[in-house]
């Protein structure tokens, strides 16, 4: 009971911040868990984070966190627990935008002619290749008189 042991304790924060409800972010919880050293008698069963001052641009780091006296952090005091980010918004597309996109063609007309043109290429291709077979063949028979 008088050896220090090195535990993982959850953090749990507490309180509503100041970056959500006055500026409209969304609250992220970067670190769960904090590694600490501790007698068993100390153990505790997590740690509890204000949250209530944070504010965009601010971090509360694991140095921030409250403990008593006999408990020692392990995780590296400058790691991140959490912070306030912002709500990314899809811009929808304004009326003249909605328009133009509606009336330009879904494919160029340049790539349609030039696939039927190879269609067609290929359709000739094709018809010559018999033609030549056919030479080569009159060409074997002169050749055996």
């Amino acid at each position: 009971m008088d050896e220090r042991l090195k535990v993982s304790v959850p953090i749990m924060l507490k309180g509503e911040a100041a970056g959500v409800k006055q500026q409209g972010g969304i609250l992220e919880q970067v670190l769960r868990e904090v590694e600490l050293e501790c007698l068993p008698a100390d153990i505790p069963s997590s740690i509890e984070a204000d949250v209530s001052e944070l504010v965009f641009g601010k971090l509360l780091r694991v140095s921030d966190l409250t403990h008593s006296g006999r408990v020692r952090f392990l995780t590296d005091p400058n790691q991140t627990v959490a912070h306030i980010i912002s709500v990314k918004e899809e811009v929808a597309p304004t009326p003249e935008a909605a328009a133009a996109e509606a009336a330009a063609p879904a494919e160029p007309e340049v790539i349609k002619k030039g696939k039927q043109e190879v269609a067609e290429g290929e359709g000739e291709a094709a018809e010559a290749k018999p033609e030549k077979a056919e030479k080569a063949e009159k060409a074997e028979k002169k050749e055996k008189k």
